[in-house]
């Protein structure tokens, strides 16, 4: 809908006001995500002879055996010998005054809604807050931010700035510093409306999303009858062979104390099934991408500078805007900027932060040179393909010795 209505090329390729039908587009959503489901979860498991599955609530009887709520009726009893916990996340709910009495949405409710609302507020800044806001404000919402800090307030100062502006270039409201300190809904004639009080004065909407970050699954495990212990959050305390502290207890995904990508608990569940079974692996998680998938994008791996200086490293750091990435003018799209972080010395590269519109399609190849302890000029010697994003890693590594605007394209 947005490539639509806002098009870069003067006129050469006319901006159109797109028809929505949401629920055309929900009905593609949800055929897409049940197939999924089916193909690389429910089917392989009803396909394996090796595996029982029982659908209901689970709990810890003690630490060797597990009470099961059974959906169609009944209980069940199960012993084990190891036990795997990987009960994910919700969305958490902040104790706001007058929020529970209110039909307010999480992000449950937000990605299966029908309509789209013409004023969105949005409780908090997280990822999913961040995503989600975007969506809908260019579905045609009017949407307003509510963020207690800043955007991305706990990664580079450059990043939180780069996407506040884009965001605000939509059309998107972004009250920064702000928290709702009551919460009402008023019914009217038709539809309801909410009233939210901040410090700076009410905000109005037609609709709430709540969005202020997901808590762990742990709450009705009963996990005090195990001994395994919890962070003061609920999530369960893992080493990197994703033991509990209980021996035969591992644990693996967003219940965990461990960043929550789909990507690393996948990874977390693949290396407990191979300890749990008597072998010895580890995830480590120096190098570990993030993307998150506004527009544009944010990507990030490895330390920031801020990071680095808290553990004592001393750094030197270069920023390339994209207007000086070929694919970037190309798009006619040079918001953003690649930024890379160096240890001071021996010019390692140890971290990387992007905004960009594909920072997620570069981001990998930053992680794999600093898994492999490159320097920055030897990732500056690495032949990159011209017209790719990812060029502009090369592009930001030169700029440690070289003024890249002066050179000619491809120029080594």
């Amino acid at each position: 809908a947005h490539l639509r209505r806002e098009s870069p090329f003067d006129g050469g390729i006319a901006a159109t006001t797109p028809t929505i039908q949401r629920t055309a587009l929900l009905a593609q959503q949800q055929a897409r995500v049940d197939e999924l489901r089916h193909a690389k979860y429910e089917g392989i498991l009803e396909g394996n002879p090796a595996i029982t599955v029982l659908h209901g609530s689970a709990r810890f009887k003690d630490n060797r055996n597990l009470i099961v709520q059974l959906n169609d009726g009944g209980e069940r009893v199960v012993a084990f010998d190891r036990c795997l916990i990987a009960t994910g996340a919700s969305p958490a709910v902040p104790p706001i005054p007058g929020l529970k009495d209110t039909p307010y949405w999480t992000s449950t409710e937000a990605l299966v809604s029908e309509t789209i609302p013409k004023r969105l507020a949005v409780i908090g800044s997280s990822v999913v807050a961040l995503e989600l806001a975007q969506a809908f404000a260019r579905l045609g919402a009017k949407v307003t931010i509510l963020a207690r800090s800043t955007l991305f307030f706990r990664e580079d100062p450059a990043i939180g700035e780069a996407v506040t502006a884009a965001f605000r270039m939509e059309g998107i409201e972004v009250r920064e510093h702000t928290q709702a300190s009551q919460v009402a809904y008023i019914n009217g004639e038709g539809d309801g409306e909410f009233v939210l009080t901040t410090a700076h004065g009410e905000l109005r909407a037609d609709k709430l999303l709540v969005a202020t970050g997901r808590a762990p699954n742990t709450r009705k495990l009963a996990l005090d009858a195990t001994g395994v212990t919890l962070t003061p959050q609920g999530a369960i305390v893992i080493d990197p062979g994703m033991r509990t502290s209980v021996e035969h207890i591992y644990a693996a995904g967003d219940c965990t104390d461990q960043p929550q990508f789909v990507y690393v608990a996948a990874a977390a569940g693949t290396r407990a099934a191979i300890n749990m079974t008597g072998g010895d692996a580890a995830l480590n998680l120096t190098a570990m991408p993030a993307v998150v998938f506004t527009d544009p994008q944010v990507a990030t791996v490895g330390y920031s500078e801020a990071e680095a200086h808290h553990d004592g490293i001393k750094t030197d750091s270069r920023t390339l805007t994209l207007d000086n990435v070929p694919r970037a003018l190309a798009n006619f799209d040079t918001r953003g900027f690649i930024k890379l972080v160096v240890e001071e010395g021996s010019g390692r590269l140890i971290g990387v932060q992007a905004v960009a519109p594909e920072a997620g399609e570069l981001i990998q190849t930053a992680a794999l040179a600093i898994r492999n302890r490159m320097t920055v000029q030897e990732l500056a010697d690495q032949l990159f393909p011209y017209l790719t994003m990812v060029e502009g890693l090369k592009l930001a590594a030169q700029t440690f010795n070289k003024d890249v605007k002066q050179l000619s394209c491809c120029a080594g």
